[in-house]
């Protein structure tokens, strides 16, 4: 143990403490245990620089255990935020910035495709409902201005035009449901 306090099983400790309150990408397990040890070390670089390769080999072995797997972190991620209505667009950017690497991220996208029916065009739908847009607005009258505002809500959620206007053009939120399962209108 060193002079300052950090040591491999302090930083292990740390280590279980997060994955067990949060679930974690390799590089954001990293990140997590780098800002515990810089808050502790703060005016000391060499004993930073020290821990860095502790941090390294403990996620390193953490991957190769299987307790950290950016795959199925990815994957889980791409579900949850699919559901809360996020973009396709929304969710790689999510992931590049947890840590995830690319070949994770389009493998968690892909599945997605792979479920069934058009992803995106599910978030939208998800992304109306949670903003009360389109089919989901509790005023039955629609104007043109009401439509633009949508239509900003959408593009800035990241969904392209089309899918946009596919969920605003729904006459209820029945139609926007079946839409998702890709029935005929």
């Amino acid at each position: 143990m060193s002079n300052t306090g950090i040591d491999a099983a302090l930083i292990e400790r740390w280590a279980l403490h997060y994955l067990g309150r949060y679930a974690s990408s390799a590089e954001g397990l990293r990140r997590v245990l780098l800002r515990r040890v810089r808050r502790r070390l703060a005016a000391d670089a060499d004993a930073l620089a020290g821990a860095r390769p502790l941090i390294d080999a403990l996620v390193a072995r953490y991957q190769l255990s299987g307790l950290v797997d950016d795959a199925a972190y990815a994957g889980a991620q791409a579900r949850s935020r699919l559901r809360r209505g996020q973009s396709l667009r929304t969710i790689r950017a999510g992931l590049a910035a947890k840590g995830v690497g690319a070949e994770d991220a389009v493998a968690a996208l892909d599945a997605l495709r792979e479920a069934g029916g058009d992803p995106d065009l599910a978030a939208a739908v998800a992304f109306a409902r949670r903003r009360r847009l389109g089919p989901f607005r509790r005023e039955s009258g629609s104007n043109g201005e009401d439509r633009v505002k949508a239509l900003g809500a959408f593009a800035r959620a990241g969904f392209a035009r089309r899918t946009a206007e596919a969920v605003l053009g729904c006459a209820d939120p029945d139609e926007a449901v079946t839409l998702t399962r890709g029935e005929a209108r």
